[in-house]
């Protein structure tokens, strides 16, 4: 605690300026709030549709089977009373300490007060006999469709995740301990970062994951050696420097999702599988978004394999001197190389040798955990949104993802930042997560419509740049990365849409962990392994019952398929040509915050 020099009490000169500063802080706080977008209702929550049917469910559910409904009630109400009592006799007998605690483990609730404090840990089990009751009643509804089914509990999970008493400083002992402790100055850092949180994000909340100052691009993340080579209004190209004396012949061209920064693949110098290619003798390009805004909102998916994967493989044709590439896609840029390829089969292009796909979705008939934001009650408020604005705002997207994992992407560093005032943590792949872009408004469409719902390539009636296209049509030999824990692409789906191509040499590799720590996970770590099966029989889990798991990185594995498609070597290559002169230095433009074409 904070005290005057003598020792006799608080620190009446730190007070008074703390007080300073809570006046400062209000009024940008209200002055944020004020400049809050207007958000569809259908982007803040599903329809009523879908809460109706859960009355309709729990109506048909009790009037067909009272007295499950009754036992479950009967149940829950017995198990809190129970504990109620207990606690009560706890106090009553001059103990100031909790009952039993017989309830697994949470790590929301790890703090010793949690435990040993009758009336928190009170709170605490009785949050969690009334999650559990929650969630069991949705579990047991029988007059659901699975669709609505999984849709309602997730959305059910969101408000008991919500309601958790480790949320609100009132009954948050270790942010109140923290308060006490620090004379209230965590809970003034804690508002100056609310206050700085607001406006970033236009009076709208979006949690600070990483320090923003921790990190500046090409600088100590995303600065591999390399040159922009290229240029478009969509697009940088980026070649790297050698560090090998020769490399193979066929070049490397890496497509990232246009939904974030490419450097996710290029962290630092101990991370980057950017780098390590470079290392194991390949010429590797990639391709740098630009971030649309609203003068973007007609550029569609016909732009993106137009001037974007198309014009990439013909400038590194052309810088290289060779007709053939090797093309990696990553989420969705993974999709949309898949029907890239497909269209290059029809027209007869035969630019690409292999393809190799990160975390892919191309099968969307099992959308997996992100299902719940595409049915029509959401889409429809993302078309109105990006009709009137011209583009996608990353704030939505951001907001999306970080809800599928709320307690670890959203309420545990809210606690952190805005209840304790800790300065958000010095971890690079957190920044890179909350450095997002926007989507074009008509590609954005046009991927959620024609993909995601309508799963129109899966099924062949996918319309691309004048022809009809299908999974069908993707010969080229491929390799497919998934992780086991993907909450964006499941792999059970991503394995289903590569098994459909019409490839006759197909690989499959199932890292462990999740959509970016399964990818980003150098040999040098040792930290996951994957699974391997050069089989691909129907049915996923029949895949994965004769895999192979092996220890480490899939990198070395994925290197040495790629390595006997890449050709002989031959001398390295700098850089740019005579026509193609270096345009600016790695990592280019288009990646910085706020630029575009």
């Amino acid at each position: 605690m904070t005290t005057d020099d003598d020792g006799s009490g608080p620190n009446l000169e730190a007070l008074n300026a703390n007080i300073e500063r809570i006046e400062d802080l209000s009024q940008r706080l209200v002055s944020a709030l004020a400049q809050r977008r207007k958000i569809p209702p259908s982007l803040q929550g599903p329809g009523e549709d879908l809460y109706m049917k859960a009355a309709s469910a729990w109506m048909a559910e009790m009037m067909s089977n009272p007295s499950k409904m009754i036992e479950h009630q009967v149940g829950y109400w017995g198990k809190t009373l129970k504990h109620y009592v207990e606690a009560q006799q706890s106090l009553t007998s001059g103990k100031f300490a909790a009952p039993e605690d017989p309830g697994p483990s949470d790590r929301r609730f790890a703090g010793d007060l949690w435990q040993t404090h009758p009336y928190y840990n009170w709170l605490k089990q009785q949050y969690l006999l009334s999650s559990e009751a929650i969630t069991g009643a949705v579990e047991k509804l029988d007059h659901l469709e699975p669709r609505d089914r999984k849709r309602l509990e997730y959305f059910s999970r969101q408000i008991v995740d919500m309601a958790s008493p480790a949320n609100f400083l009132g009954t948050n002992p270790d942010a109140l301990a923290r308060a006490v402790e620090t004379d209230g100055q965590s809970l003034v850092d804690g508002l100056e970062n609310l206050v700085r949180d607001l406006e970033a994000n236009r009076g709208d909340l979006l949690v600070t994951l990483a320090d923003p100052d921790a990190f500046k691009v090409g600088e100590n993340i995303g600065c591999t050696e390399g040159s922009v080579v290229f240029r478009n209004r969509l697009m940088e190209l980026i070649q790297y420097a050698p560090r090998t004396e020769t490399v193979h012949r066929t070049p490397l061209v890496i497509f990232p999702p246009w939904i974030n920064k490419f450097y996710i693949l290029d962290l630092n110098a101990e991370k980057s599988f950017i780098r390590w290619a470079v290392e194991q003798g390949h010429t590797v390009f990639v391709v740098s978004w630009a971030n649309p805004d609203a003068s973007y909102a007609d550029v569609g998916m016909d732009d993106y394999v137009e001037e974007g994967f198309l014009t990439a493989i013909e400038e590194v044709k052309g810088i290289c001197g060779e007709e053939k590439v090797n093309a990696i896609g990553y989420c969705i840029a993974g999709t949309t190389l898949s029907a890239t390829l497909a269209l290059m089969k029809k027209r007869g292009d035969a630019s690409v040798r292999s393809a190799t796909f990160f975390t892919t979705l191309t099968d969307f008939s099992d959308q997996g955990e992100v299902g719940v934001f595409l049915d029509d009650d959401f889409v429809d408020g993302i078309e109105e949104e990006v009709t009137r604005s011209g583009v996608l705002d990353s704030f939505y997207m951001s907001r999306t993802f970080s809800f599928l994992r709320a307690n670890d992407l959203v309420y545990r560093p809210a606690i952190k930042s805005y209840m304790m005032g800790e300065r958000p943590p010095a971890f690079d792949l957190l920044f890179w997560n909350g450095d997002g872009t926007n989507l074009p408004a008509r590609m954005a469409v046009e991927y959620l419509r024609g993909l995601c719902q309508e799963d129109r390539l899966a099924k062949g009636t996918f319309r691309l740049c004048g022809e009809t296209v299908a999974l069908s049509d993707v010969s080229v030999p491929l390799c497919a990365i998934a992780c086991e824990t993907d909450h964006i692409a499941a792999w059970r789906s991503s394995y289903r849409g590569i098994r459909q191509m019409g490839s006759r040499s197909k690989t499959f590799i199932l890292a462990e962990s999740g959509h970016i720590a399964g990818i980003v996970n150098p040999p040098a770590k040792n930290k996951y392994g994957f699974f391997l099966n050069e089989d691909m029989p129907e049915l996923p889990e029949d895949w994965k019952e004769g895999a192979a798991r092996q220890g480490g990185s899939w990198w070395p594995s994925w290197g040495a398929w790629i390595k006997s498609r890449a050709g002989a070597q031959v001398p390295a290559r700098t850089p740019g040509t005579t026509a193609r002169p270096a345009l600016a230095a790695a990592p280019g433009t288009y990646v910085l915050p706020g630029k575009a074409a």
